[in-house]
């Protein structure tokens, strides 16, 4: 699908140019960037394009694969985007999240791509889920988060995820811890750097002022979920595994590591039980998905339901940011949970 066809994409690209008005980048190294200085990035997805401009600032010019409002699991590229990833001096992805762009990378850009998972160590896809054996709050502290404990469960979900196979069982949802995310922003400034050395020092800048605010972040919520009446967070979505492993709070996923796994019936009584068993009085589900499934397992328990955004990609038309959604996750997260 992503072979070097030259011909064939280059007759697509000559179309698209002349449709366009010549916008869209197709292998012509003139076509980098509206500013010759600045450096053309390609990331793949929402919260990679967070790091690669506020890093970058105004000496990048970055592309996001993922139009706002579009489930970032399900991309598929069009001529016009491989272009881009062909062209780009850096390409910032996730291997394993995104198969259409681990392809297009191996075949058009593996000498300029920063795969993220290898800045970061990454938990198990269990890692934050429910431990169905521990009783109490002591519970949590000796569960340790699924940090490759053998005799955590692995969730229903976890070996037909549509990207889980790709990633050797582990979650890749990484940056619902703002610490990670950080050390991924100091590893993509070293990699601007080696790209422009002449900028590399006001790369280094951005990326520790980027981690003042994410220290601040990550503080923020450490101190609001540090009391709480419950720390089973009920996810529509197995998402927030970093989250829950960061801040000692345990997730109970309904679907497994995509939002389109169809849980089984067993499955939504096991979910159901949970809930009833320690008093959850909100259910979660996420922005870009559809919500009935959280709503059916919220009548069965007699709770509301709420909003947590796994932040994969923006909502079409937000003005938010990471550091904006991640503190309404937190305003939600602490009423939810009855926070003190």
């Amino acid at each position: 699908m992503f072979a070097r066809s030259t011909p064939r994409i280059a007759a697509t690209c000559a179309a698209a140019l002349l449709v366009l008005g010549g916008a869209a980048a197709c292998g012509d190294d003139s076509s980098a960037g509206a500013d010759g200085n600045r450096i053309d990035v390609v990331a793949a997805f929402y919260p990679l394009q967070f790091v690669a401009e506020r890093v970058g600032g105004d000496a990048v010019a970055v592309t996001n694969l993922v139009k706002p409002g579009a489930e970032s699991h399900d991309l598929e590229l069009n001529p016009q985007q491989v272009g881009q990833l062909t062209d780009a001096k850096l390409v910032i992805y996730l291997k394993g999240f995104q198969p259409a762009v681990d392809e297009a990378v191996t075949q058009q850009a593996g000498d300029r791509a920063f795969d993220v998972a290898t800045a970061v160590p990454l938990l198990d896809a269990a890692a934050g889920g429910h431990d169905h054996d521990h009783e109490g709050e002591d519970g949590h502290d000796d569960h340790d988060h699924g940090h490759g404990d053998e005799a955590s469960p692995e969730p229903p979900a976890a070996e037909e995820d549509g990207h889980d196979h790709d990633s050797g069982g582990k979650d890749l949802h990484f940056w619902l811890d703002p610490s990670r995310l950080a050390t991924v922003a100091d590893e993509f400034a070293k990699r601007l750097g080696a790209a422009d050395a002449d900028r590399a020092a006001d790369y280094t800048a951005r990326a520790q002022a980027l981690r003042t605010e994410l220290t601040a972040l990550d503080q923020e919520y450490e101190q609001g979920l540090a009391t709480c009446q419950r720390r089973e967070l009920v996810t529509s979505h197995s998402a927030f595994g970093y989250l829950a492993d960061r801040y000692k709070l345990e997730q109970i996923g309904i679907t497994g590591l995509t939002p389109e796994d169809e849980p089984s019936p067993q499955r939504l009584a096991e979910v159901t039980e949970e809930a009833k068993l320690h008093g959850a009085t909100t259910i979660f589900f996420e922005t870009l998905v559809s919500p009935k499934v959280a709503e059916t397992i919220a009548r069965e328990v007699g709770a509301q339901t709420a909003v947590l955004d796994p932040l994969e990609g923006l909502q079409a038309g937000s003005t938010g940011d990471y550091l904006s959604v991640m503190r309404t996750n937190l305003a939600t997260l602490k009423p939810a949970l009855g926070c003190s």
